[in-house]
């Protein structure tokens, strides 16, 4: 039986995208003074907080480049305690693979999927976040392959809970050379992640964009935990005390490097209400007080916010609230990275 895929065109390659559309010299110095800083909150070298912060997807370029300008005032305020690096998510997984799946698949959510027109749009995203409001971001490898076209302007991945266990999202995050994260799986097995986490800071040779190549292992790659599903899809947490002592066990019985947690907010840990983001980031913050173990151990949050609260249809066209799952909106994000800078110093 003959294979149905349509080969629509060619795209470029990302060494030709990057020829094209190039990074500053000024870009090139900011990444690497932003993932030096974060792979020194990883050691322990440096002691604040690390908060991945921004949208559940990255959905229009104007109200994300605002609502990134306005975390850069932030940042400036916070500095001492905390270290931001936004969102940009332009990858989403969906749960049964239908609907909005990113900026990558439609620069315009209302228009058809434009693979071309994606991997620009996602480039000149990243570009002007970093250009303009001085972010090298976060962004979800949820296709591998792509990880190119933006790897010059990361300074942080997430593998999501979905991906954790694919042998390619282990063995690229072995060579990507920056802190990926690795959540636990929807079904909750924390050994599946630390299995994927031992997998990614070892040393590979494997297929890779038509190339062979060679990885010596990343030596952050480290744990996120988002809660799980049970088996009746109801929503459990997995980032009190207890859950955090566990992850710790882990890391001790295993020989891996930099021990290291982020808590993710939203997800199965809020049930996705995106209000309950709030308590948990202060509950996480009240662990660490409690266990200098802890207090070494998770190295900060991720949070899902944009401008307004919530979440739209793809055609409502309320600026700045997100297309995708809820999220704190800008008022209540303030508030809490004030109230977080103040509580990390404690």
């Amino acid at each position: 039986m003959q294979m149905t895929m349509e080969f629509r065109r060619k795209l470029p390659t990302p060494l030709e995208l990057k020829d094209q559309y190039p990074v500053s010299e000024r870009v090139k110095k900011l990444k690497e003074e932003r993932d030096r800083v974060i792979e020194e909150i990883m050691t322990g070298k440096d002691g604040r907080m690390l908060l991945v912060i921004g949208p559940c997807s990255a959905d229009h370029e104007d109200p994300v480049l605002e609502y990134i300008s306005r975390l850069s005032r932030l940042q400036e305020k916070v500095a001492d305690q905390i270290f931001i690096v936004p969102r940009i998510y332009t990858n989403k997984p969906r749960t049964v693979g239908t609907g909005y799946k990113g900026m990558l698949h439609q620069p315009d959510p209302e228009k058809k999927e434009d693979m071309l027109g994606g991997i620009i749009a996602i480039r000149s995203l990243h570009m002007r976040a970093a250009e303009e409001c001085g972010f090298t971001c976060a962004d979800e490898m949820l296709y591998p392959e792509n990880h190119r076209y933006l790897s010059d302007l990361l300074s942080y991945v997430a593998i999501g809970a979905r991906s954790v266990e694919n042998q390619q999202h282990r063995l690229v995050a072995s060579g990507i050379g920056i802190p990926v994260g690795m959540k636990n799986p929807t079904a909750g097995d924390l050994t599946v992640m630390m299995n994927s986490i031992h997998a990614a800071q070892s040393a590979h040779t494997f297929l890779y964009r038509g190339w062979e190549v060679a990885t010596p292992g990343n030596p952050f790659a480290h744990v996120i935990l988002r809660g799980y599903v049970d088996r009746y899809g109801r929503s459990h947490p997995n980032y009190h005390y207890e859950e955090l002592r566990n992850v710790q066990d882990l890391y001790a019985e295993r020989d891996l490097a930099n021990p290291a947690v982020i808590v993710d907010t939203n997800h199965c840990n809020s049930g996705k209400k995106y209000g309950e983001q709030i308590r948990i980031s202060k509950d996480v913050l009240h662990s660490r007080r409690h266990s200098d173990d802890l207090r070494r151990l998770v190295k900060g949050l991720m949070i899902e916010s944009y401008l307004e609260d919530g979440c739209q249809g793809i055609h409502e066209h309320s600026y700045g609230r997100s297309i995708t799952d809820p999220c704190l909106g800008w008022e209540k994000t303030e508030r809490l990275v004030l109230d977080l800078a103040e509580d990390w110093k404690r």
